[in-house]
């Protein structure tokens, strides 16, 4: 059965044609599983929250009848505010627009009319609060607005909203008395006279991304001159396109937000120099700054390459990863980067912040008690972060309402199957309607079978992603029969062929085990993986272990027993582990 659309088609197209195309919020259908559970848990929060309480900040500051109850820590004003002592009161309404697109990515994979109208109420109400003055002595003018651009164009597009890009215009109009004449850096920032620290991190770089997508939904030139007035070249892209690792010292998950502003820089301008910016940029992140989970940036600080400051993390700090915030501009970023290239290993990219941080957060709790932080920590643990409504609070419902669409790629050619998890993906072969529907445990088991569906048999390829890590006994079979072809790991393995209803495909990623280090200055201190997971030891004591040990791991459903000389030690992948204490990082006795 096909869902119906109604997506506003977009106003200004693309410079450029990308190798591979995303699909559509409804072509894609989340099925039973921790994905699909994630989503309907942050999808119900948000559609239940009081609309007056999300509209409070805004109806505060114009001076309007103000009902409902304060939402607190970030989102409220408070008199409080004293960064960084005490961060309540710290950035007022930061997150609505995050909570807008999320709704509205919602209702474009679901179709819940319910959804839609507290998407267009909340859009209306937002209109009659926008006022300038929201904006006198805020810290984070440019953070905010972005978010609320975010939400707006997301609910225009992908809810049908009437009023939404309206709406934008006046709020765009509102906060550019606010904004600089250009992207500041944080060095820049911290030069001008300010109040206290929290208005040196305002992110005034991140704001293209969304100006882009603005000009796109809506046709609109203004928004393309102000996504290349914010785009910061002089001291962010120029350097990354030239191959200069700039990123140590730098806030990591904003950097790496504003490298899906370069994306679109290059989508829109057809600016090589962005799209050389953005790959670079996220090959910095990948070898030189990331942990075996695929997380980065502890202390939400880039670390300079060579120092060992990575390793020195694991005694020094709990706030490892900034999860939902840096699991989102991950995948948007390495969304981006497939699509124009093809290229596997970004797929590979998403798949290990998948499985070994955000499907591992806490749940969001409805009185925005949110999970900030992955811990790892030598004595690591989860827990929820002090101040309620984070930042965090906003990413998360936007990332999982994403994980239908960084699952399925199409070409011109055929249909490419980037993440392995329990999902249906239809689309139109030609005029033929075809469905193909996944069903697996993995990574818990390496099996994963698809089955096919179409009106009449249709040629096209499939293209299946093989994980860089993938053995050599990795295998697919059509209708029960073992298909003889090469498998490379960290590329597309396509089948071509004439494709008929009821077609089963059963595709096994072989799941060896391995070790990687921490970073070159630490090569002896390693985590433990098992395909795409890395597995966390709980409760371990002190002590070393031998690469035989470690690699000699047996697998007992979803968990893991390492023997060692002294006694067993439990393993768990991180979405696993609740309470319990654990280990990441390992030192190998030599």
């Amino acid at each position: 059965m096909f869902t119906r659309r109604l997506l506003a088609e977009p106003s200004a197209s693309d410079a450029v044609a990308t190798k591979l195309q995303q699909f559509d919020y409804a072509d894609i259908r989340l099925l039973e599983g921790p994905m699909l559970e994630q989503f309907k848990q942050n999808h119900a929060l948000f559609l239940a929250l009081s609309d007056d309480a999300l509209l409070k900040p805004f109806r505060q500051r114009a001076g309007l009848p103000a009902p409902g109850e304060d939402m607190g820590g970030w989102y409220s004003w408070s008199k409080d505010f004293d960064p960084p002592r005490n961060m309540t009161g710290y950035i007022p309404g930061h997150t609505f627009g995050q909570y807008l697109s999320g709704l509205a990515r919602a209702y474009a994979a679901t179709g819940d009319l319910q959804t839609r109208e507290k998407i267009h109420r909340l859009v209306e109400g937002f209109g009659q609060t926008i006022t300038s003055k929201f904006y006198d002595g805020y810290p984070l003018p440019a953070y905010t607005f972005d978010k609320t651009n975010c939400g707006l164009i997301d609910a225009h597009q992908f809810a049908g909203d009437p009023a939404a890009l309206k709406v934008l215009g006046q709020a765009t109009d509102a906060v550019l008395p606010h904004l600089p004449a250009k992207a500041l850096s944080r060095q820049e920032m911290e030069a001008l006279p300010h109040p206290n620290i929290a208005y040196t991190w305002d992110e005034t770089y991140t704001l293209p991304e969304n100006f882009f997508l603005a000009y796109k939904r809506s046709g609109n030139p203004r928004y393309r001159q102000l996504a290349k007035r914010f785009l910061q070249d002089d001291t962010y892209f120029d350097p990354l396109a030239e191959g200069k690792n700039v990123l140590p010292g730098l806030h990591a998950y904003s950097h790496v937000n504003a490298l899906s502003s370069a994306s679109q820089a290059y989508l829109v301008l057809n600016s090589e120099k962005h799209l050389r910016a953005a790959r670079n940029g996220f090959d910095f992140v990948r070898t030189t700054q990331s942990f075996a989970t695929g997380g980065w940036g502890p202390d939400e600080s880039f670390r300079v390459p060579g120092s060992g400051d990575l390793g020195a993390s694991l005694t020094k700090t709990h706030a490892s990863f900034e999860t939902p915030c840096g699991a989102y501009g991950h995948f948007k970023i390495a969304r981006y980067l497939m699509r124009v290239t093809g290229d596997s290993r970004h797929g590979d990219s998403m798949e290990r912040v998948l499985y070994n941080t955000i499907l591992g957060a806490k749940p969001l709790r409805p009185d925005g008690t949110s999970f900030y932080y992955a811990d790892y920590n030598n004595d690591g643990s989860k827990v929820y972060y002090e101040q309620k409504w984070p930042c965090c609070s906003g990413t998360f419902p936007q990332i999982t309402a994403d994980y239908g669409i960084s699952s399925y790629f199409r070409s011109t050619d055929g249909v490419y199957i980037n993440l392995f998890v329990p999902s249906r993906v239809q689309w139109l072969q030609g005029t033929t309607r075809c469905s193909l529907e996944q069903r697996t445990q993995y990574p818990n088991s390496p099996e994963i079978t698809f089955r096919f569906q179409t009106e009449r048999p249709e040629t096209f390829g499939l293209y299946f992603r093989v994980p860089v890590w993938a053995g050599n006994n990795t295998s697919i079979a059509i209708n029960g029969k073992r298909v003889a072809m090469p498998f490379k790991a960290g590329s597309f393995a396509v089948l071509h062929r004439e494709w008929k209803d009821g077609d089963r495909i059963e595709y096994t990623v072989e799941m060896p085990y391995g070790l990687e280090s921490i970073d070159p200055q630490h090569p002896n201190t390693v985590a433990l993986l098992r395909g795409p997971l890395t597995l966390f030891a709980i409760d371990s004591p002190e002590g070393k272990f031998t690469r035989s040990e470690l690699l000699g791991a047996e697998q007992h459903g979803r968990d893991y027993t390492v023997r060692r000389e002294q006694h067993p030690v439990l393993f768990r992948p991180y979405a696993e582990i609740q309470d319990e204490k654990y280990r990441l990082y390992h030192e190998l006795a030599v």
